[in-house]
Order: structure tokens, then sequence, then C-alpha cells
């Protein structure tokens, strides 16, 4: 499992222990609600399928 040092806390934290907790969740429906607004705006429209897909799978969880 890949880790991420806080520098200057000393703290490591594992991404296994972020995915799939309410964090994460709560992380990757921010991320997602973020790209679905540069779909409305004109951007990025080749992932709009791909973020619709990954908003509904979200919803389910």
């Amino acid at each position: 499992m890949r880790s991420n040092l806080q520098e200057g806390t000393g703290n490591a934290q594992s991404a296994g222990d972020v995915l799939g907790s309410p964090a994460g969740l709560a992380a990757e429906a921010t991320v997602c609600a973020q790209l679905l607004q540069t779909v409305a705006r004109g951007d990025n429209l080749t992932l709009e399928d791909q973020l619709r897909h990954w908003s509904e799978e979200l919803r389910r969880r």
C-alpha cells in the first residue's frame, strides 16, 4: 500500500485507509461534482458519459 507522509507531523496515512471510508466517498463525490461542473460549462465533454456513470455509482454507495 502506498503511504503519504504528512510533512512535519510524522504521521503517515495509507491510501487504503481512506478509500472506501466515508471521507474517501466524500472526496470522490466532490471531485466528480467539480468535473461535472466543467462539463456543464462546455469543457471535458468527452468525459461526460464516464462522469455521469461515476456519479450514479457514487449515489448507490
